[in-house]
């Protein structure tokens, strides 16, 4: 009996490596559209743009191969230091308002009060209108003669103020816009909020915590995968920043709100310097990959896990 039970082990083996392959082929065919989108919208043009970046070309004359001369060219360039920096000066206060606001904000509408959806949804709402509209809504709030913002000042016995007409006072403008679209953050921060256990704050009550230490010792190493979330979208999210430069500022007064990708769309479809450009969008990558690492080196140190706390 046990010398008639040994063929059936190879064809058992061979039935199940059969089944793998047929689910290794099934699953290829479902990822499939994904990989094909991802080959022909993704990765081929990321490989063309960096062909395009050692180019000096317009796209409708033939191409001069310079090698590296392009990203030696963006450093001699004065808009791109300025670009640059406006960038950077725009996502450090963007950043840090927006993950102070939308935290604060999440903690209130964490709260347990009748009708408190309905402020969430309110709070939402901004963050999934479409930009250009609301970049235009600012531009009349910010409209330096019948803007809301001058009158609110005039009501408050202020002067009037140009605003983003102002070479000191345009960036900010963008800051201010900026933190019109808490509610994406604000929603995910609530998500962290409402799992961090229970039963830790009322181990903490019954010790005798207040409310400070229980949010430093709890609420805060709890919710730090959520901030460090947050902070790495963020940081992503202000160096591209586009569409309110363009359509409130288009750069203006004097380069005062030239950002990196407006600088970059103008090099591209302004001045058709597409090999330029392309040098510009890899220069863009790097530091934003940079300051990605840089935040994620740091994550040890503050950011914690349940895993961890247990």
């Amino acid at each position: 009996m046990l010398a008639g039970a040994l063929p059936a082990r190879p064809r058992s083996r061979r039935v199940a490596s059969r089944r793998v392959r047929i689910e290794a082929v099934a699953g290829y065919l479902f990822i499939a559209p994904w990989l094909i989108g991802f080959f022909i919208w993704t990765a081929g043009p990321m490989l063309y743009s960096i062909l395009l970046s050692l180019q000096e070309t317009d796209l409708l004359t033939p191409a001069k191969f310079v090698g590296g001369g392009n990203y030696v060219a963006l450093t001699a360039d004065r808009l791109f230091w300025k670009s640059l920096g406006n960038t950077a000066y725009y996502s450090v206060f963007s950043v840090v308002l927006g993950l102070i606001g939308s935290l604060t904000l999440a903690f209130m509408m964490n709260a347990k009060l009748t009708g408190i959806k309905g402020y969430r949804t309110v709070y939402y709402l901004p963050a999934i209108l479409p930009a250009a509209p609301v970049a235009l809504l600012w531009r009349l709030i910010f409209n330096p003669e019948q803007g809301f913002a001058n009158m609110l000042f005039k009501m408050l016995g202020l002067p009037k103020q140009g605003w983003i007409y102002s070479q000191n006072l345009a960036m900010p403008c963008l800051i201010i816009m900026s933190l019109w679209g808490l509610g994406s953050s604000l929603m995910i921060y609530l998500a962290g909020l409402q799992g961090i256990p229970k039963e830790m704050y009322e181990a903490a009550q019954i010790d005798g915590a207040a409310w400070w230490p229980r949010s430093r010792h709890i609420t805060l190493p709890m919710l730090s995968p959520t901030i460090f979330f947050n902070l790495i979208m963020a940081i992503i999210g202000s160096f591209q920043i586009f569409t309110a430069s363009y359509v409130l500022t288009n750069g203006g007064p004097n380069f005062a709100t030239l950002t990196y990708v407006l600088y970059l769309y103008n090099n591209a479809f302004r001045y058709f310097k597409f090999g330029f450009a392309a040098a510009s969008a890899w220069v863009l990558f790097f530091i934003i990959l940079a300051l990605t690492a840089l935040v994620f080196r740091s994550s040890p140190a503050w950011v914690y896990y349940e895993s961890e706390l247990r």
